[in-house]
């Protein structure tokens, strides 16, 4: 079995983040030492241990942040995520607690058309180490209503179903979706399973009168839509 990596025992015991918040309060602390907190102990992979800040920080960059806020489904974080269903557990329940607590009226959002979908992306998945598929879904008046994460990892026709897109559209009641995804190459062009997909869950969309309105690819500060390219 590989050497443990124990990076937290190598920070002086004051600036680790549980003495950092009894000391300096959750101001003081980064979004991956608070998570840390939750989470308490890190994990074993394979061959080693992941520590506990390699993790909260892993799950912040492969997830994003407002994704893993929103998250309620503790399977889809344990597979996507590789991590134990105790941790998931924490992770959902944390977050949740939060919503209930202190859930503050948010800005109503309004998506009509790809560059209003790319403002809203490009600081969430632009600049992750993976592919993250997306889905916004929208009412009637093009407002937003539910952001989904529906996959991580390099679009394929084994990792995507049109019913993982579908099926929170039905969840939410909405009328649209805009689906998204980044490219972490930074070149937004689009791959042969790129429109193949798409084009898959538009011939759905039909079916149960959802539309598609768009698919749009996040490269490094630009963007590419399938629908402004006519190839949906």
């Amino acid at each position: 079995m590989a050497k443990s990596k124990y990076k937290i025992k190598t920070i002086p015991i004051e600036k680790r983040p549980r003495e950092k918040l009894i000391q300096g309060g959750p101001d003081v602390l980064t979004d991956a030492e608070l998570l840390a907190i939750v989470l308490n102990t890190g994990l074993w992979k394979k061959n080693y241990y992941e520590d506990v800040l390699e993790l909260s920080s892993r799950i912040l960059k492969e997830y994003g942040s407002r994704a893993a806020i929103d998250e309620k489904n503790v399977e889809k974080l344990i597979k996507e995520l590789e991590i134990t269903k105790v941790k998931a557990c924490q992770i959902v329940a944390c977050f949740e607690l939060g919503r209930r607590f202190f859930k503050k009226n948010e800005e109503e959002i309004y998506i009509r058309d790809s560059k209003d979908a790319y403002d809203y992306f490009k600081d969430k998945i632009a600049n992750l180490r993976k592919e993250q598929f997306r889905g916004l879904y929208l009412n009637s008046r093009n407002k937003l209503i539910h952001d989904e994460v529906i996959s991580l990892g390099t679009l394929t026709t084994n990792l995507v179903h049109p019913r993982e897109v579908f099926q929170p559209a039905v969840q939410y009641s909405a009328v649209a979706i805009i689906l998204a995804h980044n490219h972490p190459s930074g070149d937004p062009e689009p791959s042969e399973d790129d429109i193949k997909i798409t084009q898959q869950i538009v011939e759905a969309s039909k079916i149960i009168n959802i539309e598609v309105l768009d698919h749009i690819i996040i490269g490094k500060n630009k963007y590419l839509s399938l629908k402004d390219k006519k190839l949906i």
